[in-house]
């Protein structure tokens, strides 16, 4: 390994890991983007919500505010082909935007892992969406660098560089990346009403309210949410379970925002994503138009047919200079490489009973 690179004694393991559920955050800013440009699609006139701001005039009687003419704006074409974009969840204490930018200023090593990394694809015919969780242990080749836990990655070279990491492990390109550090998790639960998850493996959380899991639906609020997606201590299998629950808590947030009404209207929508824009870091091209048109090409997807799973591991291991890592299964990894660039996971997913 590198002598560069930091230990995860230094400077992680000091501080309390804050666990970033990043395409949580996402899936909120996709949906709640879609609904505003529903919103925007059918109001025949301006929003109701929007008054004309009074002007003096010469006449006592009201002048009738004129109803809009024009369309809603159009939304960009999406290139042909399957999408993939890589979710990021940063465990730095305080601002994932300030790390970024700082890092890119220093050219140093920042003080922060990923502790969440999923790549999120969206085949070509945008018939649902496939989540591939990567365990943040994973003992990969780093470019430029020696073996190490693709976690190291971000604090190595940031957003980029996990990117680059990622496209070499799976041979595949990458087109977008998104970031969070997730301070705002617990306030983006909170604003939606909380959100319930089906909790099949009971559990006590070992740190802050230790919060009792128990069996079937459980309602969440942005405290209890952040216990379940972070918890690993409480489980023989670690991360792996942690991994799981992630899953499980993202797909029944979009289930919930889909099929409830949880976003009502564009008011409630922008209410959200104001809650979760301070929080994110994307990639200079995936802008607020690129959002929308992704959301909006999406808007026939079940929520119930999205897929998870986990990029194939051999089990744990021990590196070289004696850390406790993930060791990859490679065979398994070229399977997924070779469904991601046919875009075939649907085969994938059904021949693994996925």
């Amino acid at each position: 390994m590198s002598g560069a690179e930091p230990s995860d004694a230094a400077g992680g393991r000091a501080r309390r890991r804050r666990l970033a559920v990043i395409i949580g955050a996402i899936a909120v800013v996709l949906i709640a983007v879609a609904v505003v440009v529903f919103s925007l699609a059918r109001r025949p006139g301006p929003p109701t919500a929007a008054p004309t701001t009074a002007t003096s005039s010469a006449s006592p009687s009201p002048t009738p505010t004129p109803r809009a003419t024009t369309k809603p704006p159009s939304l960009p074409e999406l290139p042909p082909g399957a999408m993939n974009i890589l979710v990021l969840g940063s465990d730095i204490r305080g601002s994932a935007q300030q790390a970024v930018q700082s890092q890119a200023a220093s050219g140093g090593i920042a003080d922060e892992r990923s502790d969440m990394i999923m790549l999120i694809h969206v085949p070509a015919d945008r018939s649902k969406v496939y989540g591939i969780s990567i365990m943040r242990d994973n003992w990969v080749a780093i470019p430029g660098y020696a073996n190490a836990k693709i976690n190291a990655s971000l604090s190595l070279g940031g957003p980029p560089l996990v990117v680059a990491t990622v496209e070499s492990l799976l041979k595949t390109h990458i087109d977008h990346y998104v970031m969070t550090d997730f301070d705002g998790f617990k306030a983006i639960v909170d604003v939606l009403g909380g959100v319930t998850v089906d909790v099949t493996r009971p559990f006590t959380a070992t740190f802050d309210t230790h919060h009792a899991f128990t069996p079937g639906p459980n309602k969440l609020d942005g405290q209890a949410a952040l216990e379940f997606v972070r918890e690993r201590y409480a489980f023989p299998d670690g991360d792996f379970q942690r991994v799981r629950d992630q899953q499980t808590f993202v797909r029944s947030l979009i289930v919930q925002l889909l099929s409830t009404g949880t976003v009502r209207d564009a008011s409630s929508a922008i209410a959200i994503i104001a809650v979760a824009a301070p929080h994110l870091v994307v990639d200079q091209h995936f802008d607020p138009t690129t959002l929308a048109a992704l959301a909006y090409a999406l808007r026939g997807v079940d929520p119930a047919s999205s897929v998870f799973f986990t990029l194939p591991t051999a089990g744990t291991g021990t590196s070289p200079d004696g850390q406790s890592i993930v060791v990859p299964d490679y065979r398994g990894i070229a399977e997924v490489s070779a469904a991601l660039a046919s875009d075939g996971l649907a085969a994938y997913a059904a021949a693994h009973h996925l």
